[in-house]
C-alpha cells in the first residue's frame, strides 16, 4: 500500500511537470525579436544607459547601445552599415552625417544643452579658478581627443579663441577617446584638470567638482541631437525612441546628471555663445 502511494505521488509530480513545462510558453511573458542599435557619442552615457532600460521594459524591445567618441561611433556606423539611430555628443558630427547621406535631418530631435567648464578634484586642491590657470607650469591637464571627440574639439577651440592653446598644450598629458574616458581621468586623478562639459561634475559628484568659464570667453554652446539612420530596420521604432528620449518621460533622468533642457538654462552661463544649426550645405 506504501509503495503504491509513493508510485501514486510519484506519477502526479511527473504529470504536474510535463503540464507546467507545456504550459511555460504560455504562461512566461514572449520575447520580442525587435531590436535597436544606437551608435552614441558617450557625451550622455549615463542617461542612455538608464532610458535605454526603461524602454526595453516598456515596450519589449532589445536596446544595444555602441558608445564611444562621435566620430569613431559614426566610422563604425559607414563602415559596417548598421544602426538605427546615430546621436553624435555635437552637432557637427550629425551634420557630417547628413552630408554623407546616412541620417535624414528631418528626423532630428534636439534632447539637451551642454556647456564647457573646467573639472577638478573634489576640494579643487591646487585652487584652479579660470582657463589661464590651465597654463600654469607642471599642470597636468586631460582633454578628449579633438580630432574624433566633441567636447576635444570645442576644448581646443576655446583655448583658440581665447588665445591659450600654445601656452596650454604643452601642459596636456592625456587626448582622452571618448567623453567618458575623458571624465574619468579625474576620479582616477590621472590628472590634476579636465577640460570638458559642464555635466563631467555630475557623472562624478563625490569625487569632482565644477569650476564655471567666464561666460563671456564661452564662444560656443553645445547639443546633442540625434537622427534616424539610413540603415534603420524599422524607422518607426527607432523614431520612438528618438522621441522618448525627447520626452517628459526622461526629463527627469537627464536633470539627474545635470544636462540642461533648453538654450535658455544654458545660456545663464555662456550669454553671447553660438548655438549651431543643422544646415547641410
Amino acid at each position: 500500500m506504501q509503495r503504491r502511494t509513493y508510485l501514486m505521488l510519484a506519477t502526479s509530480f511527473i504529470i504536474g511537470a510535463i503540464a507546467m513545462s507545456a504550459l511555460n510558453p504560455l504562461i512566461q511573458p514572449a520575447k520580442s525579436n525587435k531590436s535597436l542599435i544606437v551608435f552614441a557619442g558617450a557625451a550622455a552615457q549615463p542617461v542612455y544607459e538608464e532610458t535605454a532600460k526603461i524602454f526595453e521594459s516598456k515596450y519589449n524591445v532589445k536596446v544595444e547601445l555602441k558608445l564611444g567618441g562621435s566620430g569613431s561611433v559614426l566610422s563604425a556606423m559607414k563602415i559596417t552599415k548598421i544602426g538605427d539611430l546615430f546621436i553624435p555628443g555635437s552637432p557637427e558630427y550629425l551634420l557630417e552625417a547628413a552630408r554623407s547621406n546616412l541620417v535624414d535631418l528631418n528626423t532630428v530631435k534636439k534632447l539637451t544643452y551642454l556647456v564647457p567648464a573646467i573639472i577638478v578634484q573634489k576640494g579643487n586642491p591646487l585652487n584652479i579658478s579660470s582657463l589661464e590657470d590651465l597654463a600654469r607650469p607642471g599642470l597636468r591637464v586631460g582633454i578628449a581627443d579633438p580630432a574624433s571627440v566633441c567636447v576635444g574639439l570645442y576644448a581646443k577651440e576655446l583655448l583658440e579663441k581665447n588665445g591659450l592653446w600654445e601656452k596650454v598644450k604643452n601642459n596636456i598629458v592625456v587626448y582622452a577617446q571618448s567623453c567618458d574616458a575623458t571624465a574619468s581621468l579625474i576620479p582616477t586623478k590621472a590628472v590634476d584638470v579636465v577640460l570638458g562639459w559642464h555635466v563631467f561634475k555630475d557623472w562624478y559628484p563625490d569625487k569632482a567638482e565644477r569650476i564655471w568659464i567666464t561666460p563671456s570667453k564661452i564662444t560656443k554652446i553645445g547639443y546633442i541631437a540625434g537622427g534616424v539612420s539610413v540603415f534603420a530596420v524599422d524607422k518607426d521604432l527607432a523614431m520612438k525612441f528618438l522621441e522618448f528620449l525627447a520626452s517628459k518621460d526622461a526629463a527627469p533622468i537627464w536633470a539627474k546628471y545635470g544636462y540642461f533642457a533648453t538654450e535658455e538654462e544654458a545660456r545663464q552661463h555662456a550669454p553671447n555663445a553660438v548655438v549651431e544649426e543643422l544646415v547641410v550645405g
